[in-house]
């Protein structure tokens, strides 16, 4: 068998060589992300050429996103040190005029509509005017020059265009119930259509092709997410497209030149895909047997539909990227994300499912160490954030990372997890730190009576809501682990209910039903938060925070080091000045992970490089 290769951290978390592909509108140009002096810029090349262009200049911050606009321009998204406060830039494709076209400080902007039968205008909204609230513009993307089109009268939280780029549909909240505005045209008022509890979604995606109806995702009547088509203006449900008995419908695949949906995009263990129409259900079946032993998506196509950019994945490949010209049936590859890693020595990513201590059926994923008999392995439980998201079947750095260095990893799609419909989902609510918690106890309680795992060197780490897990493991089942890493993780849920970002506000009262109230919930608050149970952590624990985090505040890593500082306690407490909601300069990354790696070589005695 021989000796297992260590692959070098930095491999793993490095900078994609090219990532991020898109096609100009009339196919004849590519733009794609590149890193240069370690942040990504925009690069565009001719199709097929071995020549390109850098047309961005960003040292500071990678391009957060991008797209072509028209054939000659393109816009993209940056923040400054991961504050969130996304301004919208343009640059033609040779690199020429570049402008800045939302100079503001302290605001941010959402893209609402590209236009793309429109050249020189796009449709955007800004908090500018209220830091909690989102108007919309339009904006000329040569001169920066815009028109206010919508004020939001301060509970508009969403905003939807028809096909012809006419603003008309807004979504209100007063916290917990969230309605359905319509309107036939611009110049008329917007009316309210319905309005329904949170917990039940009626959410437009996209107008029917005639402008009349919308395909909307809706759980009304039923327990999961169905594609369904809805009279908005007469506030009637026309029968549902297609819904899974097991999970949520997440995607809608469409073809705008033949003007029809063709299909949706749902995930059990791996994604799947549910065609209306031949054609596009014959192309992903050309493209798989082409790409055969891969997961297959179209990435971008031009406006004619006819010239693709495919992109291949797996559990042990960020992929390929591909250039296919359906009019001569020719497969050109672009690029490979991360050609430095070799599929042949990283390890499978296992769906897994278990039972609940009450009885819920808990799914998941299971990552064993290539090449080591799975007895008595240490193991990382790795929470996702959220809590309302969930784990996917694919490649993650972290997942390959902890496998190669001899640990068995679990993600778990515990209770309050999106994709698995209504019941699963409110199953968790005012459930932090309780059921919530207790799910991802009860899996890796069944990794040990498989065997798998070792008692003695269980670990836990996450980000986000994943970071609160991690602390909740380490308070509320202090026996359970032998170490855990919280990488921007909530420590005091007042303090967090009461320092989120401002446009988060409308959502508050969304925010005490499923989490709990600070005033109503006073004893619940105080018993989920680890702060306030900081004397029952005994496991080591290393902790990371950007400093400009607008979601989880620094204030949260700094109560939790403070508190057990207090009780003699090192922690060894990473902070970055110059990020937010998780660490992007790849600098940052390299230094966090290298100290989770010695952190855990030390507590779980798994590998690592040097050793």
């Amino acid at each position: 068998m021989g000796i297992k290769k260590l692959i070098p951290l930095k491999d793993f978390f490095r900078n994609p060589e090219k990532t991020s592909f898109a096609i100009s509108p009339n196919g004849e140009y590519l733009a794609f992300l590149m890193p240069w002096r370690n942040r990504l810029n925009i690069f565009v090349q001719k199709i097929v050429s071995d020549e390109f262009t850098r047309v961005t200049n960003a040292t500071g911050r990678d391009i957060a996103a991008y797209s072509w606009i028209n054939n000659n321009r393109l816009v993209y998204l940056q923040d400054k040190g991961g504050d969130e406060n996304f301004r919208l830039y343009a640059v033609n494709f040779n690199g020429e005029n570049p402008i800045d076209l939302t100079p503001f400080e302290k605001v941010k902007v959402e893209i609402i509509d590209k236009l793309e039968e429109v050249d020189d205008e796009m449709i955007i909204a800004m908090n500018k005017r209220d830091p909690r609230i989102f108007d919309v513009f339009r904006i000329n993307i040569n001169s920066g020059e815009m028109k206010l089109i919508a004020e939001n009268p301060g509970n508009v939280t969403g905003w939807l265009t028809d096909h012809n780029g006419k603003l008309r549909i807004a979504t209100i909240t007063d916290g917990v119930n969230i309605s359905l505005l319509y309107r036939e045209k611009e110049s008329d008022n917007f009316e309210v259509i319905t309005t329904t509890d949170f917990r039940e979604t009626l959410s437009p995606v996209i107008f029917t092709f005639d402008n009349k109806f919308v395909y909307a995702l809706s759980n009304i009547g039923r327990d999961k997410l169905a594609l369904v088509k809805y009279d908005i203006k007469n506030n009637k449900e026309l029968g549902a497209i297609y819904e899974h008995a097991e999970v949520d419908i997440s995607d809608l695949i469409i073809s705008k030149k033949r003007k029809m949906l063709t299909g949706v995009a749902f995930t059990t263990g791996k994604k799947s895909y549910h065609f209306f129409d031949s054609e596009r259900e014959n192309l992903q079946k050309e493209l798989e047997n082409l790409l055969s032993g891969y997961e297959v998506t179209i990435a971008d196509m031009n406006k004619n539909e006819d010239k693709l950019l495919v992109r291949t994945y797996s559990d042990k490949s960020r992929g390929p990227y591909y250039f296919y010209d359906l009019n001569i049936k020719k497969l050109i590859k672009l690029a490979d994300v991360s050609p430095w890693l070799r599929e042949e020595e990283l390890a499978d990513m296992k769906s897994i499912k278990y039972l609940s201590r009450d009885g819920l059926t808990i799914h998941g994923y299971l990552t064993l160490p290539k090449d080591i008999k799975p007895t008595k392995l240490p193991i990382v439980v790795i929470p996702h954030g959220g809590p309302w998201a969930r784990d996917v079947w694919g490649f993650d750095p972290e997942v390959q990372f902890l496998a190669n260095r001899d640990y068995a990893v679990l993600q778990i799609n515990f209770r309050s997890s999106t994709g698995y419909g209504r019941k699963f989902w409110e199953a968790g609510f005012k459930k932090w730190g309780k059921e919530m918690q207790n799910d991802i106890t009860d899996g890796i309680n069944w990794l040990i009576e498989q065997k798998i795992a070792d008692p003695k060197r269980i670990g836990i780490y996450g980000g986000s809501y994943g970071g609160y897990a991690t602390l909740a493991g380490l308070t509320f089942t202090p026996e359970l682990y032998a170490c855990g890493v919280d990488y921007v993780g909530v420590s005091n849920l007042f303090t967090l209910l009461d320092s989120i970002p401002p446009y988060w506000e409308p959502y508050l009262k969304m925010f005490y039903e499923m989490v709990g109230d600070p005033v109503k919930d006073v004893d619940l608050i105080k018993e989920i938060s680890p702060i306030f149970n900081v004397d029952k952590i005994k496991a080591p624990l290393l902790i990371a925070q950007g400093a400009n985090d607008p979601r989880v505040n620094k204030a949260e890593s700094d109560q939790i080091v403070e508190a057990l500082k207090k009780r003699g306690i090192d922690v060894p407490y990473i902070v970055k000045e110059n990020e937010g909601h998780g660490f992007q300069n790849e600098e940052n990354k390299f230094e966090f992970y290298e100290a989770m790696e010695n952190f855990l070589a030390k507590h779980l005695h798994g590998k690592k490089e040097g050793k």
